[in-house]
């Protein structure tokens, strides 16, 4: 019973956590070139920082073999892509304004954010 009681106050802090505490790193352009692995019903990383007014490209990468995966879709800026299933897959994003801009696959299962500064 000892043991029940302890397993469930330790499923209760990793729920508090994942949905409160975690918080995603951001990868920002200065790192060098920015991969994006599409893997797992994620993007890894999922939030990326870009200087302003100055156009960016990132490499996808998709592991995941699952249909929902197959497009990113940028619709601020009205690009919606094809990822080959284990290939790289550049995107060039135009010159952008400060704030954040949203990318996704067709269904939103996966999404991302690219914050410009």
């Amino acid at each position: 019973m000892m043991i029940i009681n302890i397993f469930g106050l330790l499923l209760i802090g990793l729920i508090a956590w994942w949905f409160w505490l975690y918080k995603p790193r951001d990868v920002s352009a200065n790192e060098g070139t920015i991969t994006v692995t599409v893997e797992d019903g994620t993007y890894q990383p999922s939030r990326i920082r870009l200087p302003a007014g100055q156009p960016a490209t990132i490499q996808f990468l998709r592991k995941d073999a699952s249909p929902c995966a197959a497009l990113v879709l940028f619709s601020d800026f009205d690009i919606n892509e094809e990822l080959p299933l284990d290939q790289y897959k550049s995107i060039t994003l135009p010159a952008m304004s400060s704030g954040e801009y949203a990318f996704n696959c067709q269904m939103q299962m996966y999404r991302g954010t690219v914050i410009v500064e």
